[in-house]
């Protein structure tokens, strides 16, 4: 066969299969009747959530496990996408170029194991401020979110205080559930141990949060130098807010096995979707429990 022949063939059977494929579209749907939409064509509202991991003091191991675990958790459970940042830049609302995004992006932030006094400029620290307390967005502090900015008394009165040592190091903590209807803390038994390093906070105070974990006071030792607070309330998470805003912070998270427990990562993913006002948890401080109880 020559092989003009040949491409003639071809194209004639290419013609009948499409007008195949026309007649049978036509046939399954009536004139002036819209077309279903095209795959994956519906609009998902995703929410915004931004990690920030910078460090001017200790660098914690865990850092990056907490942060694949919060990137994960979003792209997994379909209801937010994440942006992971070591650096501050995006902690503004004045316009970013080169497609950065600005805290008017953003739903929720989140201060993974942040250390030191992190490079925030004046105006920066009045837009974080301002995100959280005047337009009613989330702020959620993992671990050293604590020992974190605290030449700025502003960020610790909106976290709650600031890291003063940890007294035991990581050890087998016993912790006490004190509020099992948040949804962050409704996992967790009513007493249960977890091995982590608890810190022990100064400048806070349990009649300005929500305690959702505290260490169990009548099972620690106290025969040591580091432990500063004479009421022995030692809080492991708590909730509050800061004027319209949702602000979580839990001590938890200190080790990189921390991240490979369930019980933890669904602490901190409870806690993101509340701080995305997608479900509801008291703020309201309440008298500290007895051990007994």
């Amino acid at each position: 066969m020559r092989p003009g022949w040949k491409f003639l063939i071809m194209s004639c059977g290419l013609l009948a299969a499409s007008a195949a494929l026309a007649g049978r579209a036509s046939a399954q749907s009536t004139p002036g009747e819209p077309l279903p939409p095209q795959p994956h064509s519906k609009q998902i509202h995703l929410k915004h959530v931004l990690v920030i991991s910078q460090t001017k003091g200790f660098e914690h191991d865990s850092i990056s496990t907490a942060m694949a675990a919060i990137f994960d958790m979003g792209k997994e459970s379909g209801l937010w996408e994440t942006t992971l940042r070591t650096d501050t830049e995006l902690l503004t609302k004045k316009k970013l170029e080169r497609n950065a995004k600005n805290l008017d992006y953003f739903d929720v932030v989140v201060f993974a194991s942040t250390t030191g006094e992190l490079d925030l400029d004046d105006s920066q620290k009045a837009d974080f401020l301002s995100f959280v307390h005047d337009d009613g967005k989330g702020f959620v502090g993992i671990h050293a979110a604590l020992d974190t900015n605290y030449k700025w008394p502003e960020y610790g009165e909106m976290i709650g205080g600031w890291f003063d040592e940890h007294p035991w190091f990581t050890f087998n903590a016993p912790i006490v559930n004190e509020d099992p209807d948040f949804p962050a803390v409704r996992h967790f038994p009513k007493t249960f141990i977890k091995y982590d390093e608890i810190y022990q906070p100064k400048a806070w105070s349990r009649d300005k949060v929500n305690v959702l974990l505290s260490l169990d006071s009548s099972r620690l030792d106290y025969n040591n130098p580091r432990v500063h607070r004479t009421d022995h309330d030692f809080a492991v998470a708590w909730s509050k807010m800061y004027g319209k805003g949702r602000v979580f912070y839990s001590t938890l998270g200190h080790t990189e096995e921390a991240w490979s427990d369930p019980d933890i990562r669904k602490m901190y993913f409870e806690a993101i979707r509340w701080a995305l006002w997608m479900t509801d948890g008291s703020t309201a401080s309440h008298p500290r429990l007895s051990p007994a109880k």
